[in-house]
């Protein structure tokens, strides 16, 4: 059985064989050559709880009965903690520059057929967001989103054609030409799974450099929810009965034989390391995707600049899970947007104790979850900014 929140140090891994994109950059450490797997790395602060009674307050005094804003309320005391800590608690929110980071990646995983689509959909589908024709890209320019597509690793390039029309909108950072077979091999190096990290730092710091305080994180790769499976499996010790379903609607049979197939994986991971070294290094090296580690690399970088994370459904959502695993204090800039129809999603939400503002039975990745929480973060911010206090209004009761 695999166990779980282990923590000793795992064995190296085998390198898959990777096809001829593979990039060689070697990870940047810090001076004193922490590991991006230690929480000192990030150096994240937690949020300051002291700041609580003054928001509170600013909160309880606005004109409607106590906690008659529901989980509303609760948004505004996160994101008013997070942006002013002690003693500037009655600062209004600000919500500047949301910015939808898209990442794409393709898996040795989909050569078995375990999706509705193959492949070559990857480079399709971010064709498709270049295009402003995907539902994404809608909800993006409906509600304000800055929207960023990354290549971190598919199996083919965009063409320069392409390239050309895409502008600043797609950032090319791939690690190679998607991962491995996790059924039979590790899915990447340990220097590709820092690297991803490290990637994914780099653009989440670029955003906020460029005025973002709320940054969102979506992603494609045909074959992503069977990695995200398997890494779920892998940290929290469950089975992949547990952890997998039929993704973007898969048939009984496609739903069995990725079962099998992440069992298969398992086994391999078992017999390479044993059953005590299931850290987020070697989950990631194992059965990672790409796209997966640097939406991590993202998420640490953003909450170590001390701006709101907005999580979308399963895949994001096992990111984060992980994230939170390198440096617990990530999870203070973490807002959840919504529960996905992935079942195991409700699984990962668990696992880390989080409420998710929306429940629309979606399943399609992309970032769409997260892209429609945006206006409950701008309602939670407009009540606590611009509300009448019952002194202000006059209102006496």
């Amino acid at each position: 059985m695999l166990d779980e929140d282990v923590i000793a140090a795992p064995k190296a891994t085998h390198s898959p064989q990777q096809a001829p994109r593979t990039k060689q950059i070697m990870p940047q450490q810090s001076p004193t050559s922490l590991s991006v797997f230690e929480q000192t790395y990030w150096q994240i602060a937690p949020v300051d709880s002291a700041c609580l009674p003054s928001i509170d307050e600013r909160i309880n005094h606005k004109t409607k009965p106590l906690g008659a804003l529901g989980q509303l309320e609760d948004l505004a005391r996160q994101l008013a903690q997070i942006q002013y800590p002690a003693p500037e608690g009655s600062q209004p929110i600000e919500i500047n520059r949301p910015v939808m980071l898209v990442f794409a990646a393709d898996h040795g995983i989909a050569a078995h057929s375990i999706s509705i689509a193959p492949p070559e959909v990857t480079q399709q589908m971010v064709l498709n967001f270049i295009n402003g024709g995907a539902a994404i890209n809608c909800f993006s320019e409906t509600l304000g989103w800055t929207m960023k597509v990354i290549d971190a690793g598919m199996l083919s390039p965009i063409d320069e054609t392409a390239r050309a029309s895409a502008g600043d909108m797609l950032i090319e950072q791939s690690i190679g030409s998607g991962t491995a077979d996790f059924s039979k091999q590790a899915a990447m190096s340990q220097d590709q799974v820092e690297q991803a990290l490290l990637m994914g730092a780099k653009i989440a710091t670029e955003q906020i450099e460029q005025g973002s305080n709320v940054l969102a994180f979506g992603e494609m790769g045909i074959g992503n929810t069977s990695s995200a499976s398997a890494l779920l499996s892998l940290i929290c010790g469950l089975s992949p009965e547990r952890t997998t379903g039929k993704g973007t609607g898969i048939s009984d049979e496609q739903l069995a034989n990725k079962v099998q197939l992440i069992t298969d994986a398992l086994a391999r991971v078992e017999q390479t390391h044993g059953t005590k070294a299931f850290t987020p290094q070697t989950a990631l090296a194992e059965v990672g995707g790409f796209e997966i580690a640097q939406i991590i690399g993202a998420m640490l970088a953003t909450a170590k600049a001390g701006k709101s994370i907005l999580v979308d459904g399963f895949i994001v959502s096992v990111a984060a899970l992980i994230a939170t695993r390198i440096a617990p204090r990530a999870q203070d800039y973490m807002l959840f947007a919504h529960c996905s129809a992935e079942h195991a999603h409700q699984q990962v939400l668990a696992q880390l104790d989080a409420r998710p503002l929306l429940s629309l039975g979606l399943r399609l990745g992309e970032g769409t979850g997260a892209a429609l929480a945006l206006p409950l973060l701008q309602a939670a911010a407009s009540f606590y900014n611009d509300m009448a206090s019952f002194e202000s209004a006059g209102v006496t009761v």
